[in-house]
């Protein structure tokens, strides 16, 4: 089983350190029974953001957003030993638990779902907005009535439109939709996001800048004649020769693009009406 986000670090004080009034010994603490022929599934409720296994005695790795996998690295050990305490850490909560080993397969856990009880309330400083949050100000937005209609651009008998930019917090949320003129369905390879230079004639002093979106709404990956999302970006400010691109390919052996530019100065109307979006109920 590969180790790759998690590792094996050394307990962090800065995520676990209980309040002065609130100690928690490994005694006192959910314990999930763990054996070197299982391997424990932990799935957290929303992404997680940090993960210290105490000891080199356990092995785990994050396959998924929030979705943990831990193992005993060897057999050998007494029914009942503590073997490591995990900290999981995610966008707006934190949990523990104690691993102790057992020699029975049957009792070893094969599935743990964090519960609700289980979940210390935790603000998170690098999560300045959480997923779900985020999802659901994009929803409203995916709901919401086109606001911009002068920005769009056509191609392989396809337009692509800009709807809404919303600014929320230290997000842009770019709404877009494509509609397709023809009757040959569109399998989205990706969709990207670049920041670009407006003049293009000097190739050799063009910039472009890869942004990677802190979310996309719809996970559908085809449509066949109208298509709509949302993006959301870290909130960024360039300069006027600047043009935020929305570029979205298609899968081979068709392998059509189209892509959207939006100008600064659409940009910076996103401030002009997100406050009335979130008011709505």
């Amino acid at each position: 089983m590969k180790r790759n986000l998690l590792g094996i670090m050394l307990l962090s004080g800065i995520f676990i350190l209980p309040e002065a009034n609130a100690q928690t010994t490994y005694e006192e603490m959910e314990q999930l029974t763990v054996n070197e022929q299982i391997t424990t599934v932990i799935t957290a409720s929303e992404p997680v953001r940090f993960v210290d296994i105490s000891t080199d005695k356990v092995a785990g790795d994050q396959p998924l957003d929030n979705i943990i996998r831990l193992k005993p690295k060897e057999a050998g050990h007494e029914d009942g030993e503590v073997l490591a305490v995990v900290t999981i850490v995610t966008e707006r909560y934190r949990t523990q638990y104690a691993l102790v080993y057992t020699t029975r397969l049957k009792e070893a856990v094969t599935d743990k779902e964090i519960l609700l009880q289980e979940r210390n309330a935790y603000n998170n400083p690098a999560v300045a907005m959480s997923t779900a949050d985020m999802t659901r100000h994009a929803r409203r937005i995916w709901n919401s009535p086109a606001k911009i209609r002068n920005v769009a651009t056509k191609a392989h008998r396809m337009v692509m439109r800009l709807n809404n930019i919303y600014s929320v917090g230290d997000y842009f949320f770019i709404d877009f939709s494509v509609e397709n003129k023809t009757n040959i369905r569109f399998d989205i390879d990706e969709i990207r996001m670049k920041l670009t230079d407006k003049k293009l004639a000097k190739a050799t002093n063009a910039q472009t800048i890869e942004l990677t979106p802190a979310l996309v709404l719809e996970p559908g990956k085809t449509f066949r004649h109208g298509y709509r999302n949302v993006v959301v970006v870290k909130k960024l400010t360039f300069p006027n020769g600047k043009l935020l691109t929305i570029e979205m390919t298609e899968k081979q052996i068709s392998g059509r693009n189209i892509s959207l530019s939006i100008d600064y100065e659409d940009v910076l109307a996103a401030d002009s009406f997100h406050a009335d979006l979130l008011e709505e109920e």
